[in-house]
């Protein structure tokens, strides 16, 4: 048990809470322990109909998780950052195929670690502040966490700009996009637990849809994402920035810029990645997902961007390459190598 993690029983509803507000609600390997054994627990416990998991605070559901353990494992080479990444994503694929209706309250924050532990449920319910991402090529990393399945998911052209830019999406967006699939203003979020857990649950959707039909909203008017976006349905990143160029309005401006301040080795293997996610099952995506986790320990750009972001924060990374267009094909393909074992042998 973890202080990290608050749960209870409330009715037949399984609630957690993420309780690390000061952190955004990170995820640490302890969090995900404790995340896995009660979700085993609760799936063979027939008093639970249902499991909601919200984030202490009102600033985030989950932002991510423990990156600088990441950092400092693969600068040790001990065996952390793998055990980490192991039990994440094994505890991913158990809410993948989770047999219980799983709802996330996903207001605030929702970035990396938070985007695993919400995306691949049932119901995802954003709130007024749902904020959307998944950043990880701003470290010169890649949208791990089954976010090469999901992503593609959304339609090519619509992955590829949230994965290659970590472009944000509000609540309307990411309802619109359906990243969320249900909107319940923010304040309505612990009447909307309470009848949850007054609720006679009994493992169905239908029993918690009957419950959601009184407090499911319209989600808020956004800004609609431009028509520009389509450039990111091109078949190579450097065709993408052709394509953005040539659009020349700001917005496809903005998405160039962003593309090119990032890690070109980390571009080039998230397009690759989503590509090959788009035609994969859950379980094979999250097997390659490890074994690009793996690769990128043994890569300058990963360290640079930690380091440029969140260590120094000097904001200033010196990546591997001066673009995108001096990445070999030999350099992405050596970051899809095996080196792990198939993660579902290492399921809880």
């Amino acid at each position: 048990m973890t202080d990290q993690i608050k749960s209870r029983v409330i009715g037949n509803l399984g609630h957690i809470t993420l309780n690390r507000p000061k952190a955004l609600n990170a995820l640490t390997l302890d969090m995900c322990v404790e995340l896995t054994r009660l979700l085993q627990a609760w799936a063979a416990d027939d008093a639970i109909g249902a499991v909601l998991i919200d984030g202490e605070g009102d600033r985030a559901f989950c932002a991510g998780g423990d990156v600088i353990l990441l950092h400092d494992s693969g600068k040790a080479g001990d065996k952390r950052a793998e055990e980490f990444w192991r039990t994440e994503y094994a505890l991913n694929e158990l809410i993948h195929r989770y047999s219980k209706p799983y709802i996330t309250l996903i207001d605030g924050f929702v970035m990396g670690g938070g985007v695993g532990l919400s995306v691949h449920g049932r119901l995802r319910v954003a709130g007024d502040t749902t904020m959307f991402a998944m950043p990880e090529t701003g470290i010169g990393y890649f949208p791990d966490v089954g976010g090469t399945f999901f992503l593609p998911r959304l339609g090519m052209d619509i992955g590829q700009w949230l994965g290659l830019t970590g472009a944000r999406l509000d609540a309307g967006q990411a309802c619109g996009l359906g990243v969320a699939n249900a909107f319940v203003p923010s304040d309505q979020h612990s009447a909307l637990i309470a009848a949850l857990g007054k609720a006679a649950l009994d493992g169905s959707d239908a029993a918690v849809a009957n419950v959601m039909l009184g407090f499911v909203k319209a989600p808020p008017v956004s800004d609609p994402i431009p028509s520009a976006v389509k450039a990111f349905g091109e078949k190579t990143v450097p065709a993408i920035l052709r394509a953005l160029d040539k659009d020349g309005s700001e917005w496809a401006a903005k998405q160039a810029k962003s593309i090119r301040r990032k890690s070109p080795l980390a571009m080039s293997v998230t397009f690759e990645a989503l590509k090959r996610g788009e035609k994969m099952s859950f379980k094979e995506v999250m097997s390659q997902e490890l074994d690009l986790s793996l690769n990128f320990l043994t890569t300058q750009d990963f360290y640079e961007g930690i380091r440029a972001q969140l260590i120094d924060k000097d904001r200033n990374p010196k990546w591997s390459h001066e673009d995108v267009g001096a990445v070999t094909t030999g350099q992405t393909e050596r970051l899809f190598r095996r080196v792990s074992q198939p993660t579902q042998e290492f399921l809880p």
